[in-house]
């Protein structure tokens, strides 16, 4: 595991939220979902990698049957350097048609990542579509209708490294979520 004495990127700064004030949010999403999808077997989706550690703590907080799926997406750059867009790398194994899918997001920013995912499944015509994320900046949004409907923690405009998050693929494993402090 990685400690503080061994992170050698002085961008790693001080935690912003321990692993235990995760887990025990983690814990409350997790009774939340399990008591409004009881009986319903619903469909985790995650995005690879950013929101693996997250599903996979949430996954175990489920006390309910349900199933996970993965999709990978990638940022597109499709106007010439004007726009930005999303494209998608890998999609579902499995068919959502008729099931209620939960998308498990790392952070919601924008809302335009989570709005093209959304209006991509729901062409599939899933029972219903919702979304859960562990950290929500709703004043950044640029896209108001998203489906979030359940949200671990609501943050300041900062960057942050560990518990999945990443600083130039490293640190991922990180237990806690620190604060990426600016570098030169």
């Amino acid at each position: 595991m990685v400690t503080p004495r061994s992170l050698t990127d002085e961008r790693v700064g001080e935690i912003y939220l321990s692993r235990e004030e995760i887990q025990a949010r983690v814990e409350e999403l997790g009774a939340e979902i399990a008591t409004d999808y009881e009986g319903l077997e619903p469909i985790l989706v995650a995005s690879l990698k950013t929101a693996i550690v997250f599903v996979a703590d949430l996954s175990r907080a489920l006390p309910i049957v349900h199933n996970l799926d993965f999709i990978a997406l990638a940022p597109y750059d499709g106007n010439g350097g004007s726009g930005r867009q999303v494209r998608l790398l890998k999609d579902l194994s499995m068919s959502i048609n008729r099931r209620h899918v939960l998308l498990v997001e790392d952070i919601v920013d924008t809302g335009m990542t989570l709005n093209y995912v959304a209006k991509t499944l729901l062409l599939r015509e899933p029972a219903s579509l919702a979304a859960v994320t562990l950290l929500d900046r709703p004043y950044r949004r640029l896209v108001e209708d998203i489906p979030v409907r359940y949200v671990g923690f609501t943050v300041p405009d900062e960057f942050f490294v560990g518990y999945g998050f990443d600083l130039d693929e490293r640190y991922r494993n990180l237990p806690d979520l620190r604060l990426l402090e600016p570098g030169d």
